[in-house]
This record gives C-alpha cells, sequence and structure tokens, in this order.
C-alpha cells in the first residue's frame, strides 16, 4: 500500500534539516528530497512540488514565492515555511491552536503557510484574551523576544559560534533591528486580531535553541477589577487538552524561581509552555516558551503535514512533559 510523498524544498537549512529529522523512520509517508544535482533545478523542482502528496518549502521568501507559483499551476499542495505567505490572501495559517474549528481549515487547505517562531508564542498568549474581551483590539501591546542564534539561519549561527566574531560565551542577550519593522509583526496583528501593531523589541541570546517571548499587559489595559487568575483561567481553558501547549501553574503573587523561564525549557520538543505572572498593582506578565526550530518551526510544519494527510496530528513530535 502506497503512503503519502512529502517533499522538502530547501532541505539543507535549519528548518528543512530538524524537519527530515522528526519525520525520519516514520512508515506512513514518504520523504522526498532531491540528489544534489537537481536541488537547484527549476524543472526537477517543479516536477516534485507537482507530483508530491504535500511540498514544505524551507526556502528564502523570493524562491518560496516562485516555488508556490508552481504549486498553484499544478494544484499541488504547500506548507511554506518562509515569511512570504502568513497573512497573503489564498493561504490558511498554519497554526492548529489559532481557534477552535482552525483545524479543519488546515486540513483542507492547498496552501498552508507555517508561523514564524516569535507569533507561535505571542498569538496563542494574546488571541484568546483578544476573543474574551480582557484586551481590546485597539490595544497597544509591546513584546520583549529572546531567541536562540539558530533563528537566524546559517548565518547568524555562524556569526554566534565563531570564535573570532568575539559573541561565543557573550553573558548576556543583543537585541537587535530595534530600528526596524520586524517580518513577523504583521502576522502578530492580523491574527490577534489587534487593530494597531505591537512594539516589538526582540534579542538573540549566547544560545543555540530556545525562545522566550514576554508580553506585560498594564493594568489600565485590563477591564476594571481583572485578576491575574482571571487572565490565566481564559488561557487554561482556552488550551485545555491541547497536545502540544502547557499553561503553567498559577502561582498567584510568590516570587518567580530563578529557573522556572529558562527560554531552553522546551527544547527537543513541540511544546508551548505559557505563564501568567501576575503583580500587586494589577499589572499581568504573559510569557511563552517554545524551541525556535521545534514548535516555532519544524514541529507545527508538521503539525500541518500530518493534518493535510490525515495522519494523526500528533504523529512523530515530541510532546513536552
Amino acid at each position: 500500500m502506497s503512503v503519502p510523498r512529502i517533499f522538502i524544498d530547501g532541505h539543507v537549512g535549519t528548518t528543512g534539516l530538524r524537519i527530515r529529522d522528526w519525520l525520519a523512520g516514520r512508515d506512513d509517508c514518504e520523504i522526498w528530497t532531491l540528489p544534489e544535482s537537481e536541488r537547484k533545478s527549476e524543472a526537477a523542482r517543479k516536477k516534485a512540488i507537482a507530483e508530491a502528496d504535500v511540498s514544505v518549502l524551507c526556502l528564502p521568501d523570493e524562491a518560496a514565492i516562485e516555488a508556490a507559483g508552481w504549486a498553484k499551476e499544478s494544484g499541488g499542495r504547500i506548507v511554506d515555511a518562509s515569511s512570504a505567505h502568513r497573512v497573503a490572501d489564498g493561504w490558511v495559517f498554519g497554526l492548529p491552536e489559532l481557534a477552535p474549528g482552525h483545524r479543519d481549515a488546515i486540513a483542507n487547505a492547498q496552501l498552508v503557510s507555517n508561523p514564524g517562531c516569535y507569533p507561535s508564542i505571542f498569538i496563542p498568549l494574546v488571541r484568546p484574551l483578544v476573543d474574551e474581551g480582557l484586551i481590546a483590539k485597539n490595544a497597544g501591546l509591546s513584546i520583549h523576544g529572546l531567541s536562540g542564534y539558530s533563528g537566524g539561519g546559517k548565518t547568524l549561527i555562524e556569526r554566534w559560534e565563531s570564535p573570532n566574531e568575539g559573541r561565543v560565551g557573550l553573558p548576556y542577550e543583543a537585541p537587535y533591528a530595534l530600528e526596524k519593522i520586524h517580518k513577523h509583526v504583521p502576522e502578530m496583528q492580523t491574527y490577534t486580531l489587534l487593530e494597531h501593531p505591537p512594539q516589538f523589541v526582540p534579542a538573540v541570546g549566547p544560545f543555540e535553541c530556545g525562545m522566550r517571548v514576554e508580553v506585560p499587559i498594564h493594568a489600565s489595559l485590563l477591564p476594571a477589577g481583572t485578576t491575574g487568575e482571571q487572565v490565566w483561567q481564559v488561557l487554561a481553558d482556552r488550551y485545555a487538552g491541547e497536545p502540544f501547549v502547557r499553561v503553567a501553574e498559577f502561582t498567584g503573587l510568590e516570587p518567580v524561581d530563578d529557573f522556572a523561564l529558562d527560554p531552553q525549557a522546551m527544547n527537543d520538543t513541540n511544546g508551548l509552555r505559557l505563564h501568567v505572572l501576575p503583580n500587586a498593582s494589577g499589572h499581568v506578565l504573559l510569557v511563552g516558551i517554545l524551541d525556535n526550530l521545534g514548535k516555532g518551526a519544524s514541529g507545527v510544519a508538521i503539525q500541518s503535514l500530518n493534518l493535510m494527510l490525515g495522519l494523526g496530528e500528533t504523529t512523530g513530535l515530541p510532546a513536552p512533559d
């Protein structure tokens, strides 16, 4: 009996390598990659995209746009891991936990765009609170994001691991792109239903994998009398039964343990862990942690692949403890 074929276009990059690794050994699908001699051949790639059951694009944005055009012509199904189509018309956003019923949209889609790593935390933290009216759609939010350097691909990995660059063993994080509108901001705004783009302050840390996103919610942004526990309950109810999302126990105003918010805590899993940390003044800090190459990239792509192929969504994916 034949099994579905998954073509990975761009299988030598960080996301593509992790997808191949996590799909390896499965007998319910077949991984298809092109030999080195054909890896950049337009004709070979077009043919593979047309013939595969689903193709995963692990490509720069311009190349992904070109490959997606081929898929539209041939009817091929796509999961695009680039940032090219995340808010594009005709594409389904590949975050199964986005909203009730969204899994069906992914399962039936021809074109699915993989979420960015930072939005894979920010959106699950904020969207349920907007849906429940605890955060107004016109709220101005800010985000601090900390990522391992693998999130920047080969160039950033080389920069942080080279002994000549001065970053090996750096004892602090390095903010970046503070002057730019980060490419993740449009999807952060679109899929949380916010009317204003959030202020995003990203940083790279001196570690390879792992990610932590912090979203401070000022008391003035919450309905009068809203408690941290009420905020926590909305998230706990929304993600009850989710296989890959864990809402950490609410501990009230107890001091946070030094190791509780380790950005590497979810590494090597497809897990996302969410925290709600209240302050005596009424402010609330939302925190999320995932592996930027796991649930933040390759893992969520495999969730979409599983859904599109009618396979068990959790198949082949390491769940959090």
